[in-house]
């Protein structure tokens, strides 16, 4: 019984193995990881703490995981060919292909809680609304969903863009301008908004019924171009997915105390906030869509609106279908 086990255990290693085995040249290569995929992470390396949680951080292939304040700092980093995949919101794409030339393509949707993502001004302000912020400083993260969902919010207030002071700022930046009075109100989301409320700031506004819940992954189109690398991808796209789920299923106390010892918050917060993004809507990956593309399409067709892009763009034209295979065999 335990020889049949044992078989069975190598025989499920090998079948994941094959794939990027196939691409290296045999299975004697594969037995040290030859593959490599750079891999964009924003806030903390959150991907790469779930997958060593979950105890799926084992992969036949190397991941190199580089951290950047935001996702349109993981896109710029793609076009200049030092990432292979870069997850982030709708928006950094969008700006990424603006000049019609992208050297990637959207390849996955991850959905996942739009909650941290909030306009909140510091303690002591006078400012309750989003009302209030007219003819105030405001900070943002440019083309990224802090810029989107302020627009939106301000649309919403009755408000234009021009009624504001807006001043693009990186996410550390806009939290020393917060706290040291050098702006009004800070849009952002993420750690930088959770560690504004340690510091005393409010919320007046939120993106959490404006932003989709789509997050994309997308990938510099020479990983698509190698077998090796693609079924990498789609593996580790689908890892995360099932680590995620493995946090649900009875364990989030222990990843909200990674969580916590992370971001540097008490362990009772890092567990309300785990427990209720994951209740919002559950961490997981999916197919290409037409859906997800139009939803895209309609987050670009408001920043040409607001006159952050200078003419229409066609979406689609930076998306593709060629991960489905691979990705709905790894889920």
């Amino acid at each position: 019984m335990l020889f049949r086990r044992s078989l069975r255990t190598s025989a499920a290693a090998l079948a994941l193995l094959l794939p990027f085995a196939a691409a290296c040249g045999g299975a004697a290569q594969a037995e040290s990881p030859t593959v490599t995929l750079t891999v964009g992470a924003t806030g903390w390396k959150v991907e790469e703490a779930v997958l060593k949680y979950a105890h799926l951080d084992d992969t036949p292939y190397k991941v190199k995981w580089n951290l950047f304040q935001g996702g349109d700092k993981q896109l710029q980093a793609i076009r200049a060919g030092a990432l292979d995949l870069a997850s982030s919101s709708e928006i950094p794409p969008i700006f990424a292909a603006a000049d019609g030339s992208p050297n990637f393509k959207v390849v996955a949707v991850q959905k996942g809680a739009t909650l941290n993502q909030e306009v909140v001004v510091p303690k002591g302000s006078a400012v309750t609304d989003i009302a209030g912020l007219k003819g105030k400083k405001v900070g943002y993260v440019q083309n990224t969903t802090a810029h989107y969902f302020l627009y939106e919010l301000l649309k919403q207030a009755g408000l234009k863009w021009s009624d504001i002071d807006a001043k693009p700022l990186l996410p550390n930046d806009g939290l020393a301008a917060l706290n040291g009075g050098g702006i009004d109100a800070f849009a952002s989301y993420g750690t930088s908004i959770i560690t504004a409320h340690q510091q005393g700031a409010t919320t007046v506004g939120s993106g959490k019924d404006i932003l989709s819940g789509n997050f994309l992954w997308s990938a510099r189109d020479s990983v698509l171009k190698s077998p090796a690398q693609k079924a990498a991808a789609a593996d580790l796209i689908a890892r995360i997915t099932k680590a995620y789920a493995y946090v649900r299923d009875g364990h989030l106390d222990g990843f909200a105390k990674v969580t916590a010892d992370a971001t540097h918050q008490p362990l009772a917060q890092a567990k309300k906030d785990l427990t209720d993004a994951q209740a919002q809507r559950p961490t997981q990956a999916r197919t290409v869509g037409a859906d997800t593309i139009a939803s895209q399409q309609k987050v670009a067709d408001a920043f040409t609106e607001l006159g952050a892009l200078k003419e229409h763009l066609d979406v689609k034209s930076f998306w593709t279908t060629a991960l489905d295979a691979d990705l709905k065999k790894a889920l």
